[in-house]
């Protein structure tokens, strides 16, 4: 065994969107162990449940995260209208999952960018972001927010989407589904990319399994698990299949995510051709009394929601975990044997949210 040093990486750090400290330990140029940290940014917003009702809470929840702002807002939301026994109107879960796949595509194109970013491809950066732009401007086209949407509620949601915003969305999408094409092919065959991501960071299915991976860190793995499947929002009425691969590197997670890019554009394009008329809201009855826990799939991979009511207008209990939180000891079966050059890429590959994981 050689002489081992221990470097510190992060929690500020060029490629690092979030702040997460790892203590890389070194022997020459090869990680042998990696040790993590977190805690940097902890703001107590489940404790908020003692102030602010449940009808409130969903702009806390909102603010988990940013880039998954709606989807937290809904999970959320799908957790206490389960809990209050509330059926939401069809419109308003096909109005769900439009904005979902919105959020998704501008969660992804964000990660592309940053890829490209840890290459140091800066025109490729800027092209992702660009893209995402035109993401963001039909979110805020159909929300009036681009990342905070605030349109979620217990019972549905607050804003409709009329006819001629429909046809707007339909167009864009098509820009941006051919847009997202021309950028994979630098991402999935340019050489330097492949000679960084393949064969680096390998997560094989058995720790995939073990480890608790979710997302797309699981799917690279060759794990066919999508909660959209389950059937929450529209999901039941939309045909999609669940993207995946068996290269189980970093190479394996770009094309996932590249995979689910396209498909978003398509589940919008299936959503807008059959949405149904009616109402977006319904009021609940009475206060939430009782618990569930919601499960979906978020950008980064699989989230959790618990709430527990005591019959009134305060919850009891709010949990959240969310993926970033499963996927970090994935992220350190991935570090060991990597070399030193590549952990600001292989931590990337698995698009990590910090201030998701510390609510």
């Amino acid at each position: 065994m050689g002489k081992r040093t221990i470097v510190p990486f992060g929690p500020q750090h060029p490629v690092l969107p979030e702040p997460i400290h790892i203590d890389l330990v070194m022997e020459d140029e090869t990680v042998v162990e990696a040790i993590p940290s977190v805690g940097f940014i902890h703001r107590g917003l489940e404790s908020l449940i003692e102030k602010k009702d449940y009808n409130e809470m969903v702009y806390v929840a909102e603010r988990i995260c940013g880039i998954c702002s709606f989807m937290h807002g809904m999970g959320y939301c799908e957790a206490v209208e389960h809990v209050m026994d509330v059926e939401v109107p069809d419109r308003a879960k096909y109005l769900r999952t439009i904005w979902c796949e919105f959020s998704r595509l501008h969660s992804h194109l964000l990660w592309l960018g940053l890829l490209a970013d840890g290459f140091g491809f800066e025109a490729l950066f800027n092209e992702c972001w660009r893209i995402r732009e035109r993401v963001l401007d039909m979110v805020e086209m159909t929300t009036g927010g681009r990342l905070i949407a605030s349109v979620n509620k217990p019972g549905g949601v607050l804003k409709d989407i009329t006819p001629d915003m429909l046809k707007v969305l339909e167009d864009n999408v098509k820009i941006i589904e051919r847009d997202i094409k021309k950028v994979s092919k630098t991402f999935l065959n340019d050489y330097t990319v492949k000679s960084r991501l393949c064969g680096s960071g390998i997560l094989t299915k058995e720790d995939a399994i073990k480890l608790g991976a979710c997302g797309p860190m699981m799917r690279a793995s060759g794990i066919e698990v999508d909660l959209r499947k389950n059937g929450y929002a529209a999901y039941d009425d939309i045909d999609f299949e669940v993207i995946t691969s068996n290269d189980c590197d970093g190479y394996g997670r770009c094309a996932v995510r590249i995979g689910e890019l396209l498909q978003s554009c398509d589940i919008v394009k299936q959503a807008i051709a059959k949405i149904p008329e009616g109402d977006i809201l319904v009021k609940p009855q009475g206060n939430p009394d009782g618990e569930f826990l919601m499960r979906l799939e978020q950008p980064r991979g699989e989230a959790f929601y618990y709430v527990k009511g005591n019959g009134t207008k305060f919850l009891e209990r709010f949990r959240v975990r969310t993926p970033t939180f499963a996927n970090l000891a994935p992220l350190v079966a991935t570090l060991k044997g990597a070399a030193f050059a590549d952990v600001p890429l292989l931590v990337l590959t698995i698009d990590p949210c910090i201030s998701c994981t510390e609510r």
